[in-house]
């Protein structure tokens, strides 16, 4: 997967297309992610005594990775991401429009 946590990603996809957000949580098995401020859905929660209240709680639900693309740090703009080796032999990624190393 080539989105990773505390990347900043553009939603290209869905109810809420266009919004900017940072990543939370990347679950690569299931190839989604959460984005902060993306997503919300509402959740109806009963009471479990004194640790949590009951009623309708606004979550962040998790985004497939096919619908965000990465925002590059040099260009500011959305794009694909490639893999490289470097000298060193250590994989990093790449900007594809800038050519520049993301991590």
């Amino acid at each position: 997967m080539k989105i990773r946590k505390d990347d900043t990603v553009l939603v290209i996809a869905g109810k809420d297309k266009g919004k900017k957000g940072k990543v939370r949580f990347a679950h690569p098995r299931k190839q989604e992610i959460i984005v902060e401020g993306v997503n919300f859905i509402k959740k109806h929660s009963k009471a479990r005594g004194a640790a949590r209240q009951a009623g309708i709680i606004d979550l962040e639900a998790p985004l497939h990775v096919s619908n965000v693309m990465l925002l590059c740090d040099k260009c500011s703009k959305p794009g694909r991401i490639g893999f490289q080796k470097l000298e060193d032999g250590r994989r990093v990624r790449f900007c594809r429009a800038c050519r520049e190393v993301i991590d």
